[in-house]
């Protein structure tokens, strides 16, 4: 005969609580900080590139910047004074720049002029004076022979020397030979003070030096 009960089945107190999970949290998405956070290995290799890079382009990859072509005259201001004209209107105020300029081998001259700013009576007598050239003889760093010059007030004799001498003279006439390329001299001035004249003095005597050759030929002729 069948058993008719019905097993009835015994749930254990643990069973009976149903285990509810914890809501998951919401995944917050950090967002990057410049120049922290994750990126900072970024950042480094980045960085280590860039090195890498510059080291690249100093050994070869970047261009080398072309040098400037140097100036054919070196050039130098003797005296800038500010001056006045007095015109109908009243005064009128200028510069005025004196400049001598040489290449050092055997050129050199003077330029003399004026201007609204110092600026530009520096550049209107060097141009003058690039196209006043005057060439000077010199034999074995000296001059070829004793000259005297004289212009208005300024005198000025200048004598050769040997080598190792060196030049001996003060003010614009140790200016003058300097430029011209005279490496051995000895010069006196005499009379006046003033810059321009001397320098005019200087300049008219070594325009007057003449070499052994020229000076045989002007006495044959």
């Amino acid at each position: 005969m069948a058993d008719n009960t019905e097993e009835k089945k015994v749930t254990t107190p643990a069973e009976s609580k149903k285990t509810v999970a914890a809501p998951a949290a919401k995944a917050v998405q950090a967002t990057p900080r410049s120049g922290g956070g994750n990126n900072r290995g970024g950042g480094r290799n980045n960085s280590s590139n860039d090195g890498g890079d510059r080291g690249n382009r100093k050994r070869g990859g970047r261009r080398r910047r072309t040098d400037k072509p140097q100036e054919e005259f070196e050039s130098k201001i003797v005296d800038l004074a500010r001056v006045t004209r007095v015109m109908a209107g009243g005064k009128r105020m200028s510069f005025r720049a004196c400049v001598i300029i040489g290449d050092k081998k055997g050129r050199v001259a003077m330029g003399v002029k004026k201007g609204a700013d110092v600026q530009l009576a520096v550049q209107k007598a060097t141009d003058y004076a690039k196209k006043h050239l005057i060439h000077v003889p010199i034999v074995a760093g000296t001059i070829p022979h004793t000259i005297e010059s004289k212009f208005k007030g300024a005198k000025v004799l200048i004598k050769p020397a040997k080598a190792g001498t060196g030049i001996i003279a003060g003010g614009p006439m140790r200016v003058a030979l300097e430029m011209a390329g005279v490496h051995n001299a000895v010069a006196k001035m005499k009379g006046s003070n003033n810059k321009i004249n001397n320098l005019t003095a200087v300049l008219n005597a070594l325009d007057e030096l003449r070499t052994a050759e020229e000076i045989s030929k002007l006495t044959k002729n």
